[in-house]
Order: structure tokens, then sequence, then C-alpha cells
């Protein structure tokens, strides 16, 4: 009898790092840019500063839970050790799978709008086209994805290829423009603390760090990387302050060739979604612009390759445990991977891409996570140094518990900034969450109905 196909460990650090980055990377950036600026102002340097801290603070919690538990599905093996396997961290898994299999496919979606809007650049788009570009882009990435592992490795160097000659080229543009430094000169020219804590910079803060996401990428796919212990956080690590370096100097490059006041008026009344390829088109001219805006939909079909292929990883291997519904654990009997996952997820974010708008997704993305499992990881951490001391951790998150009430306070402060109708929703999903996960217990006879 054929033995039953298993998950291998083919990802060493550089290519868990790419992957890890060109999910980090996607059209996020350039949507985000124009409207942290028109929510900001000249202090819009701040919000991407204060989204790299908390990525940093939070990459640690990650990297000492991925380098102890480095199994597939990531938080979902987190929340089930923190909190007792036989106990509530039963209910912690699943409710993190429930969300995940909803907010996943919204993370995907909003790289697939982004990618139909920044088309809109180049070809004029009805809504109904944009929708069918968004549903197209999910198709084409699961067919990419529908292989091995080794292929995907190779597969996600080249897309991260593209996305370092991106920025590469945005960067370098405005560093020649000759004024490349002014945005941070100005950084202080109407500083205010009180917009600092203020609900709008709460809001910004919400745009940066859904541009950040994915720095754990790496812990998803945690059965799948050599040497775990060391290489998940260094992936992690490197990515997040990679990345940072990488999305400051864009922002100056960009701000350093068109104002932030031209660009807030521009999203105060609607008229300009391309800011970035309207910044390559003033210092190269329009064919130049073209060129730059088809290597940033390259990047936002690289990241959504990223996003898609760890988070199909989190029901299967909930699936796996008997925790998440069975159909979910079938690995696909050649090519040894979560098909079904996949193919579900792909899915919902075909459905979701052709009904909503970004501005929406994006809030709705961070409040699905925060409260389960950003929030609930970093409690798990004291959880488990109080169950199992601290001997046999192969990486120690530095000067603890210090990133770990830092990571707490963020995380709430931006909860709070996605505002009452994204908490409503994600309370919605929540509760629909405990109402199923309480009827599978029951019929189970598992926690808390233990017999």
């Amino acid at each position: 009898m054929a033995a039953a196909p298993i998950l291998q460990r083919r990802l060493g650090l550089f290519q868990s790092t790419v992957l890890n980055m060109i999910d980090m990377v996607g059209i996020g950036p350039f949507v985000t840019l124009p409207i942290v600026m028109g929510l900001m102002g000249g202090m819009f340097l701040y919000a991407w500063i204060a989204g790299a801290l908390l990525s940093l603070v939070d990459a640690m919690i990650w990297s000492e839970l991925g380098a102890a538990y480095p199994l597939a599905g990531g938080s979902y093996n987190f929340l089930k050790e923190a909190y007792g396997k036989n106990g509530m961290g039963r209910l912690m898994s699943f409710l993190y799978v429930w969300q995940t299999v909803i907010q996943a496919p919204l993370v995907a979606a909003s790289a697939a709008i982004g990618f139909s809007q920044y088309l809109g650049y180049l070809i004029h788009l009805q809504d109904w086209q944009a929708k069918a570009v968004s549903g197209a882009v999910i198709i084409f990435i699961t067919f990419l994805l529908y292989r091995k592992i080794d292929s995907i490795g190779k597969i996600g160097v080249l897309l991260w290829t593209g996305v370092l000659l991106t920025l590469g080229w945005i960067i370098i543009g405005g560093i020649a423009h000759g004024n490349f430094l002014q945005p941070l000169k100005n950084i202080n020219t109407d500083f205010s603390w009180g917009q600092l804590v203020s609900f709008v910079f709460g809001q910004a803060c919400v745009k940066t760090v859904y541009s950040y996401l994915g720095y754990y990428n790496v812990c998803h796919l945690g059965g799948e990387i050599k040497d775990p212990g060391k290489n998940i956080p260094r992936s992690m690590f490197i990515s997040v302050i990679g990345i940072a370096v990488l999305y400051l100097a864009m922002n100056m490059s960009v701000g350093s060739v068109i104002p932030w006041q031209e660009i807030k008026y521009w999203q105060d009344n609607g008229l300009n979604n391309f800011v970035v390829s309207t910044f390559l088109e003033r210092l190269y001219g329009p064919t130049a612009a073209k060129v730059g805006t088809i290597m940033i939909l390259w990047v936002a079909l690289a990241s959504l390759f990223a996003v898609m292929l760890g988070y199909s990883r989190v029901p299967y291997a909930a699936a796996v445990d008997g925790a998440f519904f069975k159909v979910f654990g079938k690995l696909h009997p050649t090519k040894n991977f979560p098909y079904v996952s996949l193919l579900v997820l792909a899915a919902l974010a075909f459905i979701f891409s052709l009904s909503f708008k970004m501005k929406h997704i994006i809030d709705g993305i961070l409040a699905m996570r925060i409260m389960v499992q950003f929030i609930g990881q970093a409690a798990g951490v004291v959880l488990l140094r109080k169950r199992n001391g601290t001997e046999n951790l192969p990486f120690k998150m530095p000067l603890y518990p210090l990133p770990v009430v830092l990571a707490i306070a963020m995380w709430l402060f931006i909860f709070y900034a996605t505002g009452f109708t994204i908490i409503l929703s994600f309370l919605l999903v929540f509760g629909s969450g405990l109402v199923v996960y309480f009827l599978m217990a029951k019929i189970k006879k598992q926690w808390p109905f233990v017999s």
C-alpha cells in the first residue's frame, strides 16, 4: 500500500524570505500611498514608520512561536498549543481557521481588485470589466499554484525579481530627481502630537499595516521550511526591515516629485488612482509610465501568489488535526499540496473580488485578524512561557515581555481605528464561528462538552 502524501521541507532561508517579501509587497503600497498622504499630509512618513515598528514588534512574537512549532498552518498550531489542545485551544484555533476562510480570500481579492484598478491606467475599464479582470486574476494565480512545492519556490524567486526591479526603479527615479530628502525635511512642518494619537492617524496606520502584512507567511509554510528554528525568525526580520526601507524610500521618492498637497487634492476629489504611474510619467514620459504600470501589475500578481500559497495550508492543517471540516485535509495524490483548501479559498476570493470595493476590504482584513490571531497569539506566548519555560525555545524574543505589551496595545489601537461598521462585521463572523464550533463540539463531545 502506497504511503500517504506528506508535506516536504524544501524551502530554505532565501526562498522563505522571497515568499514573505512578495506577500508583503503586493498592490498594497501603491494603492495606500496616496490614501495615507491624503490623511496625514506632510506627516505621512510617520504612519509608515509606525507600521514598520508594529510589524517588527509583532514579528518577535511570530518568530518565537514559529520556531517552536514549525508546522503547516501557523497560527492554528500556536493558538492550539497556547490555550490547550484539549481545552480552550480547540475553540481559539477553530475560530482562527474560521476567520481565515473569510479573511484570506479578502486578502486575495484586495490584490486582484488592486490589479484591475492599476490596469485602468493602461486600458479604460468599465465597472463590469474591472470585476471580470479581478476574477480572471484569481483563476490565473490558482493555476500557477496547482503544482509541487519545488516548482513554487522557483516561481516565487522569479516573481520576487520583478518586485525588486519595480521598487528599485521608483526609488532610483526619486533619487535622480534631486529632491529625494525633501519629504523627510518637511516631516515636522505641520507636526502635532494630537494628530499622532488621533483616529485619523489610526486610519492611516490601518493602511500602512495592511501594506506590511505578510511578514509571517513563512509560519504558514512551517512544515515545508528547512531548519525552521533558525530560518523562520531570520526570514521574518529580514523581510520586515528590508521592506520597511523600501517603503520609506518609495514614499520619499514619490513625495519628492509630486507634492503631498497635490496628492491630497486628488484623494479628496477622486481624481487620480494611479499616483505611482503618474510619478513615472512626470519623470520619464508616458511610455515609461506604461512600462512601470505593467511592473506594478507584476508585483500584484506576485503578492497574490504568495498569499494564496501560505493561507491554503491553514484549513488543511486544521482538517488533518481533526479540528476542521475533513475535506480540507486532502493532499493532491501526485503533487502533494492541499488542493481542496486552495480551491475553496480561490473560489471565495473570486466571489469577493466581484462583490467588494478596495476601501472596505482593507479595513475588514485587519479587523478579522486582530482579536483572535494577533492579540490571541501575544497572550499565548505568555501562557506558553509560564507552562513550558524557555530552555527549549529555538528563538527567544528580546526584551520580553515588552514586545508583548506593545503589540497588544498597538493592535487594540488599530482595531479601534477600523471603525464601527467594520468592527460589527468582525463580530458577526466571530459570532457565527462560535455557533458552528459549539454545535460541532456538542456532536463530537469535545471541549467544553467532554463527557
